[in-house]
């Protein structure tokens, strides 16, 4: 009885193998009909039929470039960030080694130079292991799979994941099409085109797309420098990236390597002294994780974010935000900015030694800007961009508004008060309207009533602010920082001294509309929804409003370029993975501030360092070239600054509070060890902003700030 089941067994597999042979035998003839000889083969009804299946798919691949990686750069080529979506660096064939292009078509298709885009000696052979009972196989060509990784990252790429098909999941139709567009691919490209466009598209893992990345991530090298073991060991990976990961499962991934090298050699791609020797060696693997995004970049985070927001708000980089994402992550772009790494470099230093250890989480900033330009050189603050243990983090931007113009999102902090570091633009309207800087001010009155006749031609009518009580949240009557100031005094001496009260004087002899126009001229508005600082609101005079260190910088950076006002750039080129230039930022300049009041500015401004209010910094820079300045301090000491320049940079140095709602006094605290009853302009930031000036400000030469004109300086 056993007998007669064994032989009903052995009889059931022979018709299986007949049945199967049958089966492939016709597969292959209507296959060959319709790949070589289609005018003979139209002769049979049921192969006419089966050739104008074939022939009517379509025939029209678009062959686009695959997701690639975007480079943010600093304006000295130094890396800042990348962005992707996949990984992946695109290289030409002659920049992979030999080897990983021997290893790739030994393994995956040894008659890749033979064949028309499909293989029917493939397709036989897989068929009849397949049906009759042997070991699996699989029948795509090189040409095919990258024929099916195209479609696949043109699916990706439109965001229409969900119709993206596997290999595994392939029915007749999907393989039949597969074959028609392999063949039409042919047609097209050559083979070096074709393995090129392959082995740059291939999935090796999570982490890497194509052989460039590849060859990063787990060799810590590149496709060109790969050796024969590592390019045999990439090679097997393709089949089963996860099954074959050097670093999860090495065991696979020698076994796997060494079938490649047997290949290799059986297809006398290399020697067997090369095999046995590649075959010794061990799996020494260099694992350089790929790091994506802002919250990954080797330098300048938040400003890596702000260009970030710039890409993604522009409509020259797509119609709406989705495409703008797709353009950045996928688009293989290469950002280049205006960052300088030095400047960088040396403000991440001051901004951490200022406020590091910080356990109360105060603030410290710093932001550069190129007068003249506009350029953004240094973007800095003391936090860190992802949360991490015992670090004060946040993604806010201390240094940029919470919007930009259009209303579009800047992930910026909104600003903070700047205190006197506004008092300049009334002094500059003082300048405007003919007045001199050594004109005596009455600084003895400190309280101006609500029917005060103050001037205002454009009609806009004042706040009715008559006490520092409402104008400032203080007390009943306008304050100086300091005792012995209540009295007459230059208008030049009460701005290098930094008293309210003379500013206040300033402004009762002038023409509030005039006030507006030179605060709006140089740049300034609220860093949270870039509203007007509204001059008219008396409050506005001292700083009452915030202002974001970048553009309180630029304002600076006006009177260091003899009035002339540049917007704030940080992208000088975009060009996209073909090389064409795509819109960048250029320098926006215009006539801002007459030359002659900017230049009575300057000569005030450093006087500040020299016999006022920043007398104590004692910037050594100063000893090297001119440099003018301003401090400033909120009501509440809660916001404190230096805003200084020289003829070639204008730094804006912030120390304060940052946290939401930015209302915790600066003072009875504790930074660095160090106790302060009230915190100043130019305790912390002046320190930090004289430090750092020392060291960046001979990389951007400076002339001597012209005089202002003898009109100006007569009592």
């Amino acid at each position: 009885m056993a007998q007669k089941k064994r032989f009903g067994a052995r009889l059931a597999a022979a018709f299986r193998r007949v049945l199967g042979f049958l089966i492939v035998s016709a597969f292959c003839g209507v296959l060959a009909a319709s790949l070589v000889v289609p005018g003979v083969a139209a002769a049979g009804v049921a192969v006419s039929r089966s050739i104008t299946f074939f022939n009517n798919l379509p025939s029209e691949l678009a062959v686009t470039a695959p997701s690639q990686s975007t480079k943010v750069l600093s304006a000295d080529g130094k890396p800042i960030a990348t962005f992707f979506a996949e990984n992946r660096v695109k290289v030409r064939l002659d920049q992979m080694s030999p080897y990983i292009k021997d290893a790739i078509v030994a393994i995956e298709d040894s008659r890749f130079y033979e064949h028309g885009g499909v293989d029917p000696q493939g397709i036989l052979r897989a068929l009849t292991s397949n049906l009759t009972g042997g070991a699996r196989q699989g029948a795509s060509t090189l040409t095919q799979q990258y024929v099916t990784n195209v479609i696949n990252e043109s699916l990706l790429s439109a965001d229409r994941s969900d119709q993206v098909i596997l290999s595994g999941q392939k029915n007749i139709g999907d393989k039949v099409r597969e074959m028609k567009l392999a063949i039409e691919l042919e047609k097209k490209y050559t083979k070096a085109q074709i393995l090129e466009g392959y082995l740059n598209i291939v999935f090796f893992s999570r982490d890497a797309y194509g052989i460039e990345a590849a060859a990063r991530h787990f060799f810590s090298t590149t496709a060109k420098a790969l050796t024969l073991p590592q390019a045999a060991l990439l090679a097997g990976l393709v089949n089963s990236p996860s099954f074959y990961d050097p670093a999860v499962h090495p065991e696979n991934s020698i076994k796997r390597r060494n079938q490649v090298l047997d290949k290799m050699l059986s297809e006398e791609k290399i020697t067997q002294a090369a095999h046995d020797a590649a075959v010794a060696s061990g799996v020494r693997l260099k694992i350089a994780a790929a790091k994506q995004g802002c919250s990954a970049a080797d330098m300048a985070p938040y400003f890596c974010d702000y260009v970030s927001h710039l890409i993604l708000n522009n409509p020259a980089y797509g119609a709406d935000t989705t495409e703008r994402e797709r353009r950045l992550y996928r688009g293989g772009l290469t950002i280049t900015t205006t960052l300088d790494s030095r400047l960088q470099a040396a403000a991440q230093v001051q901004v951490d030694a200022t406020a590091g250890a910080n356990p109360d989480k105060w603030g410290a900033s710093l932001v550069s800007i190129q007068p003249g330009t506009g350029k953004i050189l240094a973007m800095a603050q003391n936090t860190v961009f992802l949360p991490a243990p015992g670090k004060f983090d946040t993604q806010l931007n201390f240094n940029v508004d919470s919007k930009d113009a259009n209303g579009k999102d800047l992930n910026g902090a909104g600003g903070f008060q700047p205190g006197s570091t506004m008092k300049p633009f009334t002094f500059a309207e003082w300048l405007n309207e003919g007045k001199s800087m050594l004109t005596k001010v009455d600084a003895s009155r400190r309280v101006y009533p609500l029917d005060f006749p103050w001037r205002s031609s454009c009609g806009k009518v004042l706040g009715a602010y008559n006490t520092a009580q409402r104008a400032l949240g203080a007390a009943d009557d306008l304050k100086n920082n300091d005792e012995g100031y209540y009295r007459k005094m230059p208008v030049n001496y009460g701005l290098y001294n930094s008293i309210n009260t003379a500013t206040f004087a300033e402004a009762a002899q002038l023409d509030f509309c005039g006030i507006q126009k030179m605060v709006d001229t140089v740049g300034l508005h609220s860093g949270v929804d870039n509203a007007r600082v509204n001059m008219h609101q008396l409050g506005n005079l001292l700083g009452a409003i915030g202002v974001a260190p970048l553009h309180l910088a630029n304002a600076f950076a006006t009177f260091a370029a003899d009035g002339k006002y540049c917007a704030p750039i940080a992208i000088t080129a975009v060009t996209d993975a073909a090389g064409r230039e795509l819109p960048a930022q250029a320098s926006d300049c215009r006539s801002a501030v007459r030359p002659e009041v900017a230049r009575g500015v300057n000569a005030v401004l450093q006087d500040v360092l020299k016999r006022g209010s920043g007398i104590y910094i004692e910037p050594k820079v100063q000893a090297r070239v001119p440099v003018a300045a301003k401090t400033g301090t909120s009501n509440n000491n809660g916001a404190t600054w230096v805003v200084g320049y020289t003829t070639g940079l204008a730094t804006a140095s912030f120390f304060g509070d940052t946290l939401a709602g930015q209302k915790r006094p600066g003072q009875n605290v504790t930074i660095n060890g160090k106790f302060y009853r009230n915190i100043d302009g130019y305790m912390l930031a002046g320190p930090q902003w004289a430090n750092y000036m020392q060291q960046v400000a001979p990389l951007y030469p400076a002339a001597p700030f012209p005089p202002p004109p003898k009109s100006m300086t007569k009592p």
